[in-house]
C-alpha cells in the first residue's frame, strides 16, 4: 500500500523522533511519504483568503487522482480507531491502495481542496498545531494497521 500525507507546515524537532518511530514500524505494511509543503506568511497586511488559496493551489497541484484522497478537516467525519482501519483496509483491498492525507495550515484548507478530496475527516473538534496531528495521524494510520492485523496494540 502507498500512502501519502501532504502538509502545508514547518516540522518542529521535537516531533522528529516520535514521527520517525511510527515511520518505521510502518514501513512493514506501506510505503509512506510525507509531502511538506511551503506555509504562506501569515501578515496583517495580507489577506486570509488569498493566503488560503495560495496554499491550497499547491496542495491540489500534489494531489493525484489515483490516490483515495482525505482532507483533515476540522468539520469532518468523526470516526473511531476501528472505523479508519475498516475505510484503510477497503482502499487497500478493493480501491487501488492509494492513500492521501491532506493537513492544512495554520489558516486551515481552501473550499477548493474539500471539493476536489474523497472526504473530509476530522479527528476531533479541537484545535491541534499541524506538527502535533501529523504525528496523531501517523499513529492513527498505525494503529489502523494493527487493528486490522488483529494485534493486541488496539486495547
Amino acid at each position: 500500500m502507498k500512502i501519502k500525507i501532504i502538509t502545508i507546515s514547518k516540522t518542529k524537532s521535537e516531533y522528529s523522533e516520535a514521527e520517525a518511530e511510527f515511520l518505521k514500524r510502518l514501513t512493514k505494511y506501506a510505503q509512506v511519504e510525507i509531502l511538506n509543503l511551503k506555509e504562506e506568511p501569515i501578515t496583517k497586511n495580507r489577506d486570509i483568503d488569498e493566503i488560503m488559496a495560495k496554499e491550497g493551489d499547491r496542495i491540489l497541484k500534489s494531489l493525484d487522482k489515483d490516490y483515495y484522497n482525505i482532507a483533515l478537516h476540522v468539520m469532518g467525519k468523526e470516526v473511531t480507531s476501528v472505523e479508519l482501519s475498516n475505510l484503510i483496509k477497503e482502499i487497500k483491498d478493493f480501491k487501488g491502495g492509494k492513500l492521501c492525507f491532506v493537513i492544512g495550515g495554520p489558516l486551515g484548507l481552501a473550499q477548493e481542496v474539500l471539493a476536489k478530496v474523497d472526504l473530509a475527516l476530522s479527528f476531533s473538534r479541537m484545535t491541534f498545531t499541524h506538527q502535533l496531528i501529523r504525528l496523531i495521524l501517523l499513529e492513527q494510520i498505525y494503529r489502523s494497521f494493527e487493528i486490522i492485523k488483529g494485534s493486541g496494540y488496539h486495547k
